[in-house]
């Protein structure tokens, strides 16, 4: 077994209560590296298509990286996998803080679930030894309550990833919880609470092995002192440092999405990062990272009341209940943000959500007759929290909310879908593609569709780490396709190695991640092979949607976020996004279908995935 790894997978059958270790194959490692890339091949593999994504059939995997739990930096993160119930595709949501690592220390690279439980459950692994336990006692808890019961029960040096009362109630965007990071995308906490799986509890002291501990803990000393360009600003400020910045270049949606920052946002400097950071505790790191750019908040004091320690919100939160609400009250984005982490509610969607309710307020779709009596006009922080936390609880008007904008706007009709800002159901998070053209790319052909964290032509550039990409014009749509192929596949192997990409966007070049897996794994890892795996991962996940029947080129993306008809006024006045050219000439870049996306049977089998090939192709 290759070292990095503990070379042990867990697999859970709920409906029979049977639990079964399976050794991690070497060859697998190599091939998809880890997190979703291990993912991906073991759900292609193992699951049907066509199952229902709250169903027994679904699988829902844990998955740490080679990097997780080890001094390389910044191995912090593991991701979540399952068919998503938000989008019907392949969903992912990926994640920092200490879970991944102590999964890692309690003996298993990975845990995947089956079926669903009779009872409400909760996993624990203990160096090697795994149970279920009932939970009964811990259903309708929230997040942080829950987190404090299994510490009291299990020892305070236990890691917990685990769903609130949203992912109990099977809401379409809740999220899985950990204290001090979220794996929030895709609604992959109500597939866990389809499962009636409450929590998975992970604890141990074993040693991740490493084939040269010297050599990486020497990379790391090299590195760490060599981190530039953005690391100054995520110090000090987390992510809030892109609020005004974001606001001011056109990059943060405003009025869901149908403002202009300058001109309907003009007063933004009361959730700036300064305003944020005046309000926060203390700062604190992921497992073993170099930055630090967590924040626990201080006790709210004033109109809304939140405990010390409640987690500091991030750009994403602050842009989707701020500015794209039209609201500067700091006091309400933060209580918010505390609301959703307790209950279990991914910020992006719940905020986009919030928006959309007051648009359709706005235009006479929905009257407080509706809304419970909440008056859901722009900038109105009370309505904003009291719906947030309706909407977390499942709460009259916040029922019809809870399952995100596409479900509510067609249970709301009236043409509100035209106020629904998502992609295949997944809420557009707070980056205009009219201001970085390749999030346009991004949000619709990504497998999981609009997400802001997947690979693009900017992996590698301009104030990323250099020495892949193949030059291009920023300015213009055309000229992007290779180096777009280039930057994903390279994007999907960092991922997959368990790295955070804060730290790796600070590299001052792409090679610190061959040879921290060179001195982790033992194995002669090069660029060229880091491509290659990232590309065969990048087609299975994209292999997993074509299977369930998926086309991005016939997924709806909102006009005015492709700037249809463009703006008047402000930075981003008169741009529209060619999709068209920049769709085609990745789908040529990269040997899939210019129709359906389908990767062609000889790319596929190219890279080894001649199961896949034949599934697709018969």
């Amino acid at each position: 077994m290759a070292r990095g790894y503990m070379g042990k997978i867990l697999f859970v059958d709920l409906s029979k209560n049977e639990l079964k270790d399976e050794v991690l194959d070497g060859k697998l490692c190599r091939q998809f590296i880890g997190g979703y890339g291990i993912g991906a091949r073991i759900l292609f593999s193992r699951q049907k298509a066509g199952v229902d994504p709250l169903g027994p059939d679904n699988t829902l995997g844990f998955l740490s990286a080679p990097f997780t739990g080890t001094p390389a930096l910044s191995g912090t993160r593991h991701t979540v996998v399952a068919k998503s119930p938000l989008t019907g595709g392949w969903g992912d949501a990926n994640s920092g803080g200490y879970f991944g690592a102590y999964l890692k220390f309690a003996g298993y690279d990975a845990v995947f679930f089956t079926g669903i439980s009779e009872k409400p459950v909760y996993l624990f692994i203990n160096n090697g030894k795994a149970e279920l336990r009932d939970a009964a006692h811990l259903w309708g808890k929230d997040t942080f309550q829950t987190e404090k019961i299994l510490k009291s029960e299990l020892g305070s040096n236990v890691e917990v990833a685990c769903i609130g009362p949203s992912g109990e109630n099977l809401s379409l965007i809740s999220a899985i919880i950990s204290k001090t990071r979220t794996a929030a995308r895709s609604g992959l906490g109500a597939v866990m609470g389809s499962k009636k799986l409450k929590a998975v509890a992970v604890k141990g002291n074993m040693k991740v092995p490493l084939a040269d501990e010297a050599k990486v803990k020497a990379l790391r000393k090299e590195y760490q002192a060599k981190l530039g360009g953005h690391i100054e600003w995520l110090k000090p400020f987390g992510t809030p440092f892109l609020v005004d910045i974001g606001v001011q270049n056109g990059d943060s949606p405003v009025k869901n999405w149908g403002g202009v920052g300058v001109v309907d946002f003009p007063d933004f400097a009361p959730i700036a990062k300064e305003a944020v950071i005046e309000r926060q505790l203390k700062r604190y790191a992921c497992y073993l990272c170099p930055i630090g750019c967590g924040g626990y908040m201080k006790a709210g004091t004033g109109e809304y009341k939140y405990e010390a320690g409640a987690r500091r919100p991030e750009y994403e939160t602050i842009a989707m209940f701020g500015t794209n609400c039209l609201n500067n009250n700091l006091e309400s984005i933060i209580k918010a943000g505390d609301v959703c982490d307790r209950y279990g509610l991914d910020t992006i969607s719940a905020g986009a959500t919030i928006a959309m309710a007051i648009e359709c307020f706005e235009k006479g779709l929905i009257t407080r007759a509706d809304t419970d009596g909440i008056e859901m006009t722009w900038g109105n922080h009370k309505a904003i929290v009291a719906m947030t936390e309706k909407m977390a609880k499942r709460e009259g008007f916040g029922d019809l909310l809870a399952d995100g904008v596409k479900v509510a706007a067609e249970k709301i009709g009236k043409g509100a879908d035209q106020y629904a800002m998502h992609i295949q159901g997944q809420e557009l998070p707070a980056h205009d593609p009219k201001h970085a053209f390749n999030y346009a790319t991004s949000y619709r052909l990504d497998p999981t569709p609009g997400r802001h964290f997947v690979g693009s032509e900017l992996s590698d550039g301009p104030n990323h780490p250099s020495g892949l990409l193949p030059k291009f014009d920023l300015k213009s749509f055309a000229g992007r396709g290779e180096a777009r192929k280039i930057g994903n596949n390279f994007h999907q192997a960092v991922v997959c190695t368990g790295t955070c990409l804060f730290v790796y966007w600070a590299f001052p070049s792409v090679d610190p991640i061959a040879e921290f897996m060179q001195a982790v794994t033992g194995w002669e890892v090069t660029n060229d092979e880091l491509l290659e795996a990232g590309e065969r991962i990048s087609n299975l996940r994209q292999a997993f949607n074509v299977r369930e029947g998926l086309n991005p080129l016939q997924f709806k993306v909102p006009e005015r976020v492709l700037g249809q008809p463009p703006k008047q006024e402000g930075p981003l006045a008169g741009v529209t996004i060619d999709e068209d050219t920049m769709i085609k000439e990745y789908l040529a870049s990269v040997d899939w279908d210019l129709k359906t996306a389908k990767p062609s049977k000889k790319k596929l089998q190219e890279l080894g995935l001649e199961d896949v090939a034949k599934a697709l192709w018969p």
